[in-house]
């Protein structure tokens, strides 16, 4: 009796949930749901450990049931548990602790790697709905409470979450890898090192940055003992200057602070009393910082840009390398507080503008559906936007973390949405930022975005530039790690013909010692609009493609579970002539 009570209060629940009042628009930019999922990569002593969820929705407009599903993939792909619930959320983030036994459990679990998948909806709870229904472990007693989370789960939401990350379960074997010879890094430089490079090694130097972060130009820059979240534009402590010295002595090699393009009036909303002319200069002023800062550090890229959007119906981007303001908002005398008109949401419009100007651009944070929309569709394609656009961040530690010791927990993945950008035709490269809103710019984890600049062209924001368009980049959990996909001789991010076996060879290093666990190369067809699948678990692979356009990336976990992306390579199978 028990069990079916509970199954028809969470039905009860859910559909409360579908035919509640639609959310209230959020008057303020991060006033939206996020959720993520932590998770020991090994083990505790005793084999056991506990896997951790965490939902919050800042100053959301009522309370909130948020639907969510946990599964545990076996190395097969299949499931092997599922835990599901409803919880409430109003005042501030909740935390929900699955404790799961490991190799205690009835069934036997084999040596592998296995994978969590959290799925997590929020939607406003109506009026005399339960609150809550408690975790519960999925089973026959359980299957309608189940089905109808699945059924909320499965409808194709702009704020539907999806999060996925690795454990190890046993002591599996480590991959073999083949030989690389790391490249240099910054150190290097500044010992000679890098000019000769060694026979055989990739001409290429290493830079490591974090390409989206905010400061007191927007809704950033407070002072890490009180910050809390985002700000209210230009009120924090700290501005850009500020922030590249941050990083600079935190051991970055490159920072962009890109501020919200909406905030340069002083509000979240639109100052009708704003003045065009004070918006602008604050713009110049940013960019005079990253020069100056520039001038006066010639081992260090300050970048100063953009950060193009907003979240509801829309998404963020980044632009790194333009000289005007872009906006849409006007004051009470009709007077455009940018320098640029570029009206909200239009993205097809922006990206045309962004190819005329040679501008460059990031996908940051990207929804799995619901955002960045081109004739109506999300991540509909652009051959304006697919010039302009570079990359796509696919993993990001949290934009509120106070962490100053790079240990933050709360880290969002967005590979599944970056892949639908690969697969609607974009040529984009992978990123992973720390999107800072306190004065903690680089230091809340080891991720880093890793650009590959050739031996001898010195650091510079020209030679960075240069390098995001041609793709050479690799996204990266660890900071002491390199990965670099090679085909054929081409490097990650080429663009090439080929007739006959492609040869793919995933090439890793870690100046900490640390090995591979696993790797997976992934392969797609540009503007297929289909599902990325899993071609490889070696290192090396040489296959040869269907006649047509590919493109094949790579994925490698490390022995800790820091997880590093490539860049893509992207070919033009012929047959044999």
């Amino acid at each position: 009796m028990r069990t079916k009570a509970a199954a028809t209060v969470l039905l009860g629940m859910l559909a409360a949930m579908a035919t509640g009042n639609a959310r209230a628009q959020a008057p303020f930019e991060h006033r939206e749901f996020d959720a993520t999922l932590e998770a020991a990569y090994r083990a505790a002593p005793g084999g056991g450990r506990s896997f951790a969820l965490h939902f919050n929705y800042p100053g959301a407009p009522r309370e909130q049931a948020v639907a969510w599903r946990l599964e545990l993939l076996g190395p097969s792909g299949r499931p092997v548990q599922r835990w599901f619930g409803v919880e409430r959320l109003l005042e501030g983030p909740v935390t929900l602790r699955i404790p799961w036994a490991g190799r205690a459990n009835a069934t036997a679990l084999p040596d592998g790697v296995y994978q969590l998948r959290l799925r997590a909806l929020s939607r406003d709870r109506a009026a005399g709905a339960p609150a809550r229904m408690a975790p519960r472990r999925a089973g026959p007693a359980a299957d309608a409470a189940l089905a109808a989370v699945e059924r909320t789960l499965a409808a194709d939401q702009p704020d539907l979450i999806e999060q996925r990350w690795d454990i190890i379960v046993g002591n599996p074997a480590p991959r073999a890898m083949p030989a690389f010879r790391a490249l240099p890094g910054r150190a290097d430089v500044a010992a000679g090192a890098a000019a000769a490079p060694a026979p055989a090694a990739l001409p290429f130097t290493v830079y490591y940055g974090n390409l989206h972060s905010q400061t007191n130009h927007s809704d950033g820059g407070a002072d890490v003992a009180h910050c809390a979240g985002a700000q209210h534009p230009q009120s924090g402590a700290f501005g850009p200057s500020d922030a590249y010295a941050f990083a600079r002595g935190r051991g970055l090699d490159i920072l962009v602070t890109s501020e919200h393009n909406h905030m340069y009036d002083g509000s979240d909303g639109t100052n009708g009393d704003a003045d065009p002319a004070s918006a602008q200069a604050l713009y110049r002023a940013g960019l005079a910082q990253a020069r100056e800062f520039n001038t006066g550090h010639p081992d260090f890229a300050a970048i100063y840009g953009q950060e193009w959007g907003v979240i509801n119906n829309g998404g963020h981007l980044n632009i790194f390398n333009n000289q005007e303001l872009l906006g849409w908002e006007r004051n009470d005398r009709q007077q455009l507080l940018a320098d640029t008109l570029t009206p909200k949401n239009e993205y097809a419009a922006l990206y045309a503008l962004m190819r005329e100007r040679g501008w460059i651009g990031q996908f940051n944070h990207p929804a799995l559906s619901g955002q960045f929309r081109v004739g109506g569709v999300p991540f509909g394609y652009s051959p304006d936007g697919d010039e302009a656009m570079a990359l796509c961040e696919i993993m990001n530690s949290s934009a509120f973390s106070t962490n100053l010791t790079e240990t933050e927990s709360h880290r969002s993945n967005y590979e599944l949405a970056c892949n639908k950008a690969l697969e609607a035709g974009y040529h984009v490269a992978f990123s992973s930022n720390q999107d800072n809103h306190c004065a903690n710019w680089g230091a809340s984890y080891t991720n880093r975005t890793g650009i590959l600049i050739p031996n001898g062209v010195a650091l510079s924001q020209a030679s960075v530039f240069e390098a995001l368009k041609a793709r050479r980049v690799f996204a990266t959990m660890d900071k002491a790690s390199q990965l670099v996909l090679t085909a054929n001789g081409h490097l990650m991010g080429e663009r090439f013909s080929n007739s006959g076996p492609l040869h793919l060879l995933v090439n890793h290093a870690n100046s900490a010692g640390r090995g591979v666990a696993t790797v997976a190369v992934f392969e797609g067809v540009p503007g297929r609009n289909g599902a990325v699948t899993q071609l490889s678990r070696e290192a090396a692979t040489t296959i040869t493609p269907a006649d047509g356009e590919h493109y094949y990336y790579a994925k490698v976990t490390q022995d800790d579970g820091n997880v590093l992306w490539s860049a893509p390579v992207w070919v033009n199978q012929r047959g044999c002539e």
